[in-house]
């Protein structure tokens, strides 16, 4: 097993756990993580997952072993790294507990969630240029639209390595916190979200995809049509009941 999973109430957390190779990411650990998060990520009692490695590494970069002597017709026949589209499309809300190395396929996981938490001991970067090649799991795209082309292009182009206070300050990530508070306030904000309504956060995180994706007037219809869409959810009736009502409400994602 390259992942290790636990649930908690209504999180479910995937451990990466391949500490001789700092969680490097490889095809079977994404086959196992995204084949055991699917199904949940259906499931109305399941309200958020998060991703973490460990003290040492999140994960350092996808598994150079795995394909350096590939030619390019096995990457195109493969449609390497392509799998992990499935991973971005879950729709339940993601969040990533980053402490050590979130390198090359590491950060590119990272930018897959919806909320990056790391730990103030923690680096970020893209270093794929040292190999001769450039980010192939997104990383050219999701950085760019994080952090704007300019940040971008340092990163991606000379390879170095930001820590977790440049990469909050930069719009890489959530939130920077001590390295000895990083669980609880991933515990904390996880259970917060899974909390809520689940159809409500689907559709949140859903709008705010699409931001990045369309100009603003066509942007805002969406979210328009999202808004009075969940009007029609058991969910909605109950959470603004409960506002009147002045009780905390009891969500069945429905």
């Amino acid at each position: 097993m390259r992942v290790r999973f636990e649930r908690a109430g209504r999180v479910v957390w995937a451990h990466l756990d391949r500490p001789e190779v700092l969680n490097a990411l490889d095809t079977a650990l994404m086959e196992e993580l995204v084949g055991t998060l699917k199904p949940l990520d259906e499931d109305p009692e399941v309200g958020c997952f998060v991703i973490t490695g460990s003290e040492r590494a999140f994960a350092a970069g996808a598994d150079i072993s795995e394909m350096a002597g590939k030619t390019v017709s096995d990457m195109v026949a493969e449609d390497y790294f392509g799998g992990w589209e499935a991973f971005a499309a879950l729709r339940t809300p993601k969040v990533a507990a980053v402490s050590g190395f979130a390198l090359g396929g590491g950060c590119e996981l990272a930018m897959m969630c919806d909320l990056v938490i790391a730990a103030d001991t923690a680096k970020f970067g893209q270093p794929e240029i040292t190999l001769g090649v450039i980010p192939g799991i997104g990383g050219t795209q999701r950085l760019t639209r994080l952090v704007g082309k300019a940040k971008a292009m340092d990163l991606i182009l000379t390879g170095r390595l930001i820590d977790a206070v440049e990469a909050e300050r930069i719009g890489l990530i959530s939130r920077a916190v001590p390295a000895g508070t990083l669980l609880a306030e991933v515990t904390e904000a996880a259970t917060r979200i899974a909390g809520y309504g689940k159809i409500a956060a689907m559709a949140a995180r859903d709008c705010v995809d699409r931001a990045l994706e369309t100009g603003l007037a066509d942007g805002i219809r969406y979210e328009r049509r999202v808004f009075h869409s969940l009007f029609a959810t058991a969910d909605q009736k109950e959470g603004m009941q409960a506002f009147l009502d002045k009780r905390k409400p009891s969500f069945e994602g429905r």
